[in-house]
């Protein structure tokens, strides 16, 4: 009996030694509980942050592809050299200086052309004709003609190039010119001033005949004309002598 109670008491005491250590080890299982909680609050908080960080960098991709691409930079345009300044013929001289060869195995440099109107052309031309420049007026109505041989002004360019003989009394040279502008514009009025001054260059090269001719044409061709009224003033008799 003796060893039986002693064994009961051994086993109460470990029981009671257990139940012991249950009872501590629950007390500290609340704290750690808690601390188990913070620590998932703490990584869920992180995740959330995580999570809208990555939201942001996607709606930052969307807006890049929907938005247009910047334009492309343009390069400046290259500035030309100044042109070389040409000296002006003297007055009643047409000379035309060809532009120097280009070194061998070189393609000759192309030299830009201004932007300017055909009319502010023609006009300018017309100017350097009043100024008495003669020479330079010719070179500057040939180059309108060569720029724009479909323009309405040519007819009239034309018909200075051959005036600008004819006041250097360069009768021959002149009659070529004034006989283009009827083959440039047949109708035009400046054709029957063409066919004037084409009479009074046959004039003052002695041939009368042929002058009373090219002023009969004028009469039939353009009656209405201020050439034609002219042109019956050159066929009267009295005037057969007269020089213009």
């Amino acid at each position: 009996m003796r060893a039986e109670v002693t064994d009961l008491r051994q086993a109460q005491e470990a029981t009671a030694q257990g139940l012991a250590r249950t009872t501590a080890e629950g007390r500290a299982l609340p704290p750690r509980i808690a601390e188990v909680a913070a620590v998932l609050k703490e990584r869920s908080d992180e995740v959330a942050r995580l999570r809208a960080r990555v939201e942001a960098l996607e709606a930052e991709a969307r807006a890049a592809k929907a938005a247009p691409p910047p334009p492309a930079p343009v390069a400046p345009a290259p500035v030309a050299p100044p042109p070389t300044p040409v000296a002006k013929p003297p007055a009643g001289v047409v000379r035309v200086v060809p532009p120097p060869p280009a070194p061998r195995g070189e393609r000759p440099r192309e030299v830009p052309a201004r932007a300017e109107s055909p009319e502010r052309a023609y006009a300018a031309a017309l100017a350097t004709f009043r100024a008495r420049e003669h020479g330079q007026a010719v070179l500057d109505f040939l180059d309108f003609i060569a720029k724009y041989p479909r323009h309405p002004l040519v007819a009239n360019a034309q018909y200075w190039i051959g005036e600008a003989y004819y006041v250097q009394r360069d009768y021959r040279q002149a009659l070529a010119e004034f006989q283009k502008v009827p083959e440039v514009a047949p109708g035009s009025a400046k054709a029957a001033d063409a066919l004037l001054k084409i009479g009074l260059c046959q004039r003052n090269l002695r041939d009368e005949a042929r002058a009373r001719q090219t002023w009969q044409r004028v009469v039939q061709d353009f009656p209405q004309s201020e050439a034609a009224s002219k042109a019956r003033g050159f066929l009267k008799p009295e005037a057969g002598g007269a020089r213009h």
